[in-house]
């Protein structure tokens, strides 16, 4: 029986391989009832590794340990890039707006103008968050 995830959208179904003394674990994704990866776990040899492949027609496997040293970095990257769009909609807002008007970088002499837009319409509070977020820099325009 497969197991869903919770958006419904993606089902893992598992299945023991006796010839192979592996267990399978592939990932579908339900609506287009496709297979995008297995997982086999081999349980009876010790110098098997756990691999991953990816889709049905490629014979190319990945060793786990790659598997999760790569998805390790992507979560690392996830929360450093979209840690702040966890912060206050609001605040979402403005740091959106800034790293949209002036990609993600500021020169000194642009600062003071917009640090000063930015005390009339953020609190305090959040104001390093914002620097921090929209431009790498702290309050007091030092990088960070």
């Amino acid at each position: 029986m497969p197991i869903p995830h919770p958006d419904g959208r993606y089902a893992i179904t598992t299945m023991y391989s006796v010839p192979d003394d592996a267990w399978y674990l592939e990932l579908d994704e339900v609506a287009g009832q496709r297979m995008l990866m297995t997982a086999v776990v081999p349980d009876e040899d010790p110098g098997r590794m756990p691999t991953i492949r990816f889709g049905p027609d490629d014979p190319h496997e990945v060793p786990y340990e790659v598997v999760r040293w790569f998805m390790d970095q992507v979560a690392e990257d996830i929360r450093t890039s979209r840690s702040w769009m966890e912060l206050r909609p609001e605040i979402v807002d403005v740091i959106h707006g800034l790293r949209q008007e002036h990609m993600g970088v500021i020169a000194d002499e642009d600062l003071p103008p917009v640090l000063a837009g930015l005390r009339v319409t953020v609190p305090e509070a959040d104001l390093a968050d914002v620097m921090l977020h929209a431009f790498g820099r702290g309050p007091d325009g030092r990088i960070m």
